[in-house]
């Protein structure tokens, strides 16, 4: 996500970045294997479970804020991804296809509240505040990651970013993070924490690869991925930090819905699917057991 100078050198990233804000994305160095992933038979007792004013129009409608890659970003036109491959598979298992809606971050699990959505998948973090408003059931563990140019020209750590511009996606639970360890950089008499929070996660890797903020700090699937589309124009900043599990998020109140998608998740573990498609998005995080957090 470095940019070189203006118009003459632009890595494939950027090209996707750029895409991606468009709707349109073109990923020239993704992952390798994209390969569909094959289908998964339904369970007739978990789709049982699921509640009929869930599945009465044929469908579970699933709320995300797809500019995340590689868990779920547009590409060509369509939505892509490992939460994307995931949702698709938990859909077959229970007999309802799952489509997916494009939103914004923050006014994704407000829309699983009022009923606009029937589900999330979006690298939600199991936390106490989101069991508060909603169910979720965790399918993968993941941590804060960051980034910063190769070499790290300003050797920052996640202890001297006072005074710096990092760019973060607003509504995420790095920006409550950030607002933390810049409270302790005015404790300290250092420049706060200059937090660019931006509505997509796509604008916050571009703010780096343009050289507006100094770092950019995001979930380290989402880290990991961007560091590999720069042909070794990125790196880590310093190490993975605050993991936790992500979660599927269901409205709450729907009888045996959670178990049902917990069921889903557990089979799809269990008969190797899930591995498959971690591994075509190359993610790590892997979990052996999917569990409901009714909070």
């Amino acid at each position: 996500m470095t940019r070189r100078s203006p118009l003459a050198v632009i890595p494939a990233l950027t090209l996707a970045i750029l895409g991606a804000a468009c709707g349109m994305t073109e990923d020239r160095n993704a992952p390798q294997d994209r390969s569909a992933i094959p289908a998964v038979s339904k369970d007739d007792r978990l789709s049982a479970m699921v509640p009929s004013d869930v599945k009465q129009d044929g469908r579970i409608l699933v709320g995300q804020d797809q500019t995340n890659p590689p868990t779920e970003f547009v590409e060509n036109g369509e939505a892509r991804g490992m939460d994307v491959d995931l949702g698709r598979a938990v859909g077959q298992k229970l007999g309802v296809p799952v489509e997916f809606e494009n939103a914004a971050f923050d006014g994704i699990i407000p829309g699983v509240q009022s009923g606009r959505y029937e589900a999330a998948m979006s690298s939600f973090t199991i936390n106490a505040q989101r069991l508060r408003e909603v169910d979720m059931v965790s399918y993968l563990s993941a941590g804060i990651s960051g980034a910063v140019p190769k070499g790290n020209p300003d050797r920052l750590t996640l202890d001297t970013l006072c005074g710096r511009n990092v760019a973060v996606q607003k509504g995420t639970l790095v920006v409550e993070d950030l607002v933390v360890r810049s409270g302790k950089c005015r404790a300290a008499g250092l420049p706060e924490i200059n937090v660019q929070q931006f509505q997509n996660q796509t604008d916050a890797n571009l703010a780096l690869s343009a050289k507006r903020a100094h770092a950019m700090l995001a979930d380290s699937p989402i880290v990991d991925y961007a560091i590999k589309q720069t042909d070794g124009t990125l790196e880590h900043l310093d190490k993975v930090y605050n993991t936790a599990p992500y979660g599927l998020v269901l409205p709450k109140g729907k009888g045996d819905y959670a178990k049902a998608v917990q069921g889903a998740i557990q089979a799809l573990m269990d008969d190797g699917t899930y591995k498959r498609i971690l591994d075509k998005w190359g993610v790590q995080g892997a979990i052996p057991m999917a569990e409901v957090n009714p909070g």
